[in-house]
């Protein structure tokens, strides 16, 4: 599953109705473009496809008064907000060995109620722990990765990852069930975008076509 999606939708319901530069600066500011597939192409073909997919509103703007050309915003239309929380749920209970949709979905965990992301959490752990015992079929770590040639090492591996993903989860969890953080429906929720006219000290500053638009 492309993260790009679930970046893409969260960040436009962050601000509620959003152009693509906007996107664009606020998934570079959280250094999307470092650990995720969020480059400029990517997010403006995104938008553009969800738009005609019917999961985001596509609203043409008037021309700025510093005469810029009319820019294209996105609100989420309500196929588009069950899209979003759907990725974000299936995002946190899913175990790979990529980082993109954890870590986009942890960048919006808050959006959920607190209780649903724990119970979200600990069927992470399971499904963590269900996937280290399939690797263990076929792999001793007592014996060492020797015991498979160099190749298990790539299962020595696994296994190591396995075990300190399942340890960050409980300690996750740990905390939110803690009090940690302001979930859906608790308050004021920390807003991780930049304000409006707020330089991105982040930002690539690679020029892309789409960008005034």
């Amino acid at each position: 599953m492309s993260a790009i999606r679930l970046l893409v939708l969260g960040a436009v319901k962050m601000h509620g109705r959003a152009h693509g530069y906007q996107v664009r600066g606020d998934l570079e500011y959280w250094g999307a473009h470092e650990w995720s597939n969020a480059k400029p192409g990517s997010i403006y073909h995104a938008l553009k496809q969800m738009a005609k997919q019917g999961l985001l509103y596509a609203h043409e703007t008037a021309p700025s008064t510093a005469g810029g050309p009319p820019r294209t915003e996105y609100e989420l239309t309500e196929q588009g907000t069950e899209e979003y929380f759907a990725l974000l749920r299936d995002a946190l209970i899913t175990y790979d060995q990529r980082g993109d949709m954890k870590s986009a979905s942890l960048g919006f965990i808050v959006d959920l109620p607190r209780a649903e992301a724990v119970a979200l959490l600990k069927e992470r752990t399971r499904r963590i722990e269900e996937w280290r015992a399939s690797v263990l079929e076929h792999y001793v770590p007592e014996e060492g990765p020797g015991q498979l040639g160099h190749i298990g090492e790539i299962m020595n591996m696994w296994v190591h990852t396995a075990d300190s993903e399942a340890e960050w989860t409980r300690g996750l969890t740990d905390r939110i069930e803690g009090g940690a953080y302001t979930f859906a429906d608790e308050g004021e929720p920390f807003v991780g975008v930049l304000a409006q006219g707020e330089e991105n000290p982040y930002a690539t500053g690679e020029r892309h076509p789409e960008d005034d638009r």
